[in-house]
Order: C-alpha cells, then structure tokens, then sequence
C-alpha cells in the first residue's frame, strides 16, 4: 500500500467524520431549540397595515444593480382581531384588512431635493405593506412576538367567539408560527 492511497484514505475518513460531526451538531441544534405550544384564551392579533411612496434613484435606471431608495409619506392603519378599525377609509382587502387613506404623493419638488447629481428618478411607487403581531397572557405575563397572515385570521375567526387557542411558537420562542382553536 502506498503513502499516498493511504492518506487519500485518512483524508476520506475525516471528511465523513466532519460530516458525522456536523449532522450530530445540526440534530442537537434543532432539538434545543423546538418549538412548544402554549394554550391561553386572552389574546388579541394586529395587522398594521401602511401606504408609503417611495421613489428609486439611480444613475442608469436599466442597468444599476444597486438604486438607492428613498421613502416619503407614509400612514398606517392599525387592525385588531379582524375588526373594522375607527378611521379605516379602504377595505376590507381580499385578505380582510382595512387600509388608511392614502398619504400625499410626492412633489416633482420633493423628489428632486433628494436628487444626487447625474441620477434619474423613477416615478412615485405606492408601497402596500402589513406587520403581524399577536399578544396573549403567558403566565400572568403579556407576550407579544411576529407572526403571520394565518395566524392573524385563525385569530379573526375565534376572537369573536372567546375560544381558547392552541398557539406553535417559533424557534426560540421568537415567534408564533400557528393557532388552532381548541375545541
């Protein structure tokens, strides 16, 4: 046997040993940090809902990689549990969320003030964009973490009745990932 098939064979067996490795350390990874469900019946889910134009600068608009942005008005419509809010002006959307009335577009006046030398503007873009976040009662405590479309309407369709619900926390409890109502 030689030298070198022998070190070919040492090389492969400390790649399949690191592999080895690196799996043992995912799988204990994933492990520590699994999800748990938490059951309360006082919570309540928002979705902010926010309107803001924006307007993309650039020096070549068909080829630059990296435009800059630059954000101008900008309201927001906070909805609770799937209610119509107070000052809600449009809606309901095909997802059941109220919207403000939309904020003053930008003056060719006030784009150009933000306008480097040598860029072109693009016309005013509206952003339409949408935060979910639940809070409930851990504990005697409140917690409120990010969550998702799904959860905000599972949340919708029970808050009205006052069912308990069955909430899938995120990694490292950082975020509720699910709601099921119990039965």
């Amino acid at each position: 046997m030689s030298l070198n098939s022998l070190n070919c064979r040492q090389r492969r067996f400390l790649q399949h040993r690191q592999l080895f490795s690196l799996l043992t350390s995912s799988l204990m990874v994933v492990a520590l940090t699994s999800c748990q469900t938490v059951t309360t019946d006082q919570y309540q889910a928002t979705a902010r809902t926010t309107h803001t134009w924006r307007v993309k600068y650039s020096l070549n608009p068909s080829t630059d990689k990296n435009p800059r942005f630059e954000e101008f008005a900008s309201n927001s419509l906070v909805n609770r549990n799937g209610e119509k809010p107070e000052n809600a002006v449009i809606g309901p959307d095909d997802r059941g969320l109220w919207w403000s009335a939309l904020p003053p577009k930008p003056s060719i006046d006030q784009i150009e003030q933000r306008q480097k030398p040598q860029e072109k503007t693009s016309p005013p873009e509206l952003l339409r964009t949408v935060k979910y976040q639940l809070t409930y009662q851990q504990d005697g405590q409140k917690v409120t973490l990010p969550t998702n479309y799904q959860v905000y309407r599972q949340v919708a369709r029970a808050y009205p009745y006052g069912k308990s619900l069955q909430l899938t926390l995120g990694i490292n409890d950082g975020s509720v990932e699910k709601a099921e109502p119990l039965r």
